[in-house]
């Protein structure tokens, strides 16, 4: 397989630090031409399955505008300019939930949509965190901070109780590599 080129690109939305919607025109390896192929870019984020000394996961529910829903999410939040995805997995675990660890682990990063790009997941486990302050996001919205024994989060998972792929994605790939050290 050979990689598609962009012949030219076009930016048709500006919105810093939000969104870029561009316009490319795209050579494929067979020599044809594709013009107003869309490419969208949003801000890089981190995802936190975070699991609690008692083998619980730290989730929150929030009403969510994108789908018109209050759901269960895993803590998550955009990188900061220069900051690095790890410190920015802390920073949203204490910021949103209150709690802390000392066992982190990464367990991938993950483009959003394969054609458009939009931007990149990164996922991290954090062990035995624990509360040590009151939620402090300044987010927008409410956040109630929920824990779901860890034996229960597929059931929660099949009554789709987390709506944003994001989230269930990075609590899927916890369970499934928490499953293997068991």
């Amino acid at each position: 397989m050979r990689l598609w080129r962009t012949l030219e690109r076009r930016i048709v939305l500006s919105r810093p630090p939000w969104m870029e919607v561009a316009e490319e025109r795209i050579g494929l390896p067979d020599g044809r031409e594709i013009d107003g192929f869309l490419s969208v870019r949003t801000r890089d984020f981190v995802a936190i399955v975070a699991i609690s000394g008692a083998d619980e996961v730290v989730l929150i529910r929030s009403y969510k505008h994108g789908p018109r829903a209050i759901s269960l999410s895993c803590p998550a939040g955009y990188i900061e300019g220069g900051e690095e995805p790890l410190a920015a997995a802390k920073r949203e675990l204490r910021e949103e939930t209150g709690y802390e660890a000392e066992d982190w682990a990464p367990l991938g990063h993950y483009v959003v949509d394969g054609n458009y790009g939009i931007c990149t997941e990164h996922v991290f486990l954090a062990r035995d965190a624990r509360r040590v302050s009151e939620p402090a996001s300044g987010d927008l919205e409410e956040i109630e901070v929920v824990t779901v024994p860890r034996a229960q989060i597929t059931q929660v998972l099949r009554r789709s109780e987390i709506v944003q792929l994001s989230s269930v994605a990075a609590v899927a790939l916890a369970t499934v590599l928490l499953g293997r050290d068991q």
